[in-house]
């Protein structure tokens, strides 16, 4: 495959899927997930988004939660109470992921883990021959986002990313534009986090809390003395286990940006940031300004992470804008956009799904409920060319991340190629595209 197909093939899929409902592919018997067409779910990490991947599983025409798994047993128990409550059902909880994969009856899991647990857990369950709905970012580090994919290819399974943007009727609407020139030759991209993160302070180690499976939790990262500078929440804010705001909420953005520009990863990185505004526990920096240069395509892609007071660009606080010599079109959260045309900015055309975004963005037609969707629908058709959001994106938009952050960590610019998916002649950076794993939890070399 040559260098322009490899970097585009992740693209040309995605641009289907959109379509996705004029495609007839083969339906897979009904026998294959048991009585009645029922697919049986588990659900792993049940204390952030993975609420919201119980409410996208249950909105879902036969499809039962089936196993609520998390290291800490005082969530399962909180979670299982709830479930019942509002769904009048019982669920299996189970500390260890492992168990998971050996229970033949669960067919499909979703992985809401921290973000050090993505990769290994996809690649896991694909060897256990189940189908993955994997929480953004899809991988820790770069190499290891390759071999999700390529467990993805060799056990034939539907590994959708959670980019539920590309669920959104109005963002499909947004890219075709672009797509067809609305906004004439679009040359740039720019990606917006700008979100309220406070101090976490500096809590220190302290014992592991009763029914905290620590060990589990850390799995593939390096394990250190307890703290609660990272369980449960503040983990993202750590380079062990997290990848700062580019990598949790910009993931969104950074999938965006590829997708709207039609590219994959890049040529040239820099990247500056720092800790600006407090002496805490995190070890990202708060503020970080990223630049991704395409020189074959003539495209760049400009990232903005602001932790705190700030303005908004054209509404937007977290989103996108493309700029085209036409005109630019701004995507403002997960469901709507705007453009903005000649040198006068005459408002053009524009959209949205009539939700809401932010925390409210599971309704509506796109959303996490759209999205866990459109993933049945490839589950049950056993058809990957229908996601919306394949595997190649968990890998490529997280990748974007990555390499930001270790030009950020390096403090220079750096050269990479896409093919090879290494840096030109720069060991010290092609070390950081994977990391040192604990035994037991190691992501293989060969899948």
């Amino acid at each position: 495959m040559d260098k322009e197909s490899s970097r585009r093939s992740f693209i040309k899929k995605s641009a289907v899927a959109g379509s996705a409902a004029l495609i007839a592919p083969t339906i897979v018997p009904s026998s294959v997930f048991g009585a009645n067409d029922r697919i049986n779910a588990a659900v792993l990490g049940l204390n952030g988004r993975g609420k919201s991947h119980i409410q996208g599983f249950m909105s879902q025409k036969n499809v039962q939660i089936k196993t609520f798994c998390d290291p800490d047993m005082n969530i399962l128990k909180e979670r299982q109470k709830s479930f019942k409550e509002k769904y009048n059902a019982d669920v299996v909880l189970e500390q260890d992921l492992r168990r998971v994969m050996d229970d033949k009856d669960i067919d499909v899991i979703s992985i809401a883990s921290p973000n050090h647990w993505h990769a290994l857990t996809t690649i896991w369950a694909c060897q256990a021959g189940k189908d993955v709905y994997v929480e953004k970012p899809g991988s820790h580090n770069i190499w290891e986002g390759r071999k999700m994919v390529e467990a993805a290819h060799k056990y034939d399974r539907i590994v959708q990313h959670g980019v539920q943007l590309r669920s959104s009727p109005a963002v499909q609407e947004a890219i075709q534009l672009i797509r067809d020139g609305y906004i004439g030759n679009v040359y740039m991209a720019r990606g917006l986090v700008f979100r309220w993160r406070p101090s976490i302070g500096d809590k220190g180690f302290s014992p592991v809390p009763e029914g905290l499976d620590y060990d589990l939790w850390t799995g593939p990262a390096p394990k250190t003395p307890f703290t609660e500078n990272l369980v449960h929440y503040n983990w993202h804010w750590n380079f062990d286990y997290g990848n700062g705001d580019v990598g949790n909420q910009g993931i969104h953005e950074t999938d965006l940006c590829m997708w709207g520009l039609d590219v994959g990863l890049p040529t040239k990185i820099t990247s500056m940031g720092g800790k600006f505004l407090w002496d805490d526990a995190k070890t990202v920096p708060e503020v970080l300004t990223s630049v991704y240069k395409y020189p074959d395509e003539n495209k760049i892609i400009q990232f903005e992470v602001r932790p705190w007071c700030t303005n908004a660009e054209d509404g937007a606080t977290v989103g996108n804008i493309f700029y085209g010599d036409k005109g630019y079109l701004v995507v403002d959260g997960y469901d709507k956009y705007q453009t903005f045309l000649g040198k006068d900015r005459t408002p053009g055309k524009s959209g949205s799904d009539g939700g809401k975004s932010g925390s409210e963005m599971d309704r509506g037609a796109g959303g996490t409920d759209g999205h866990f969707a459109n993933f049945i629908e490839a589950v049950r058709k056993h058809d990957a060319s229908i996601l919306n959001g394949p595997v190649e994106t968990a890998h490529l938009s997280s990748g974007l991340a990555h390499l930001g952050n270790i030009a950020y960590q390096l403090d220079r610019v750096l050269t990479f190629n896409p093919k090879s998916e290494t840096f030109v002649n720069d060991p010290e950076a092609d070390a950081m595209l994977t990391r040192n794993y604990r035994p037991g939890f190691e992501v293989p070399d060969k899948v």
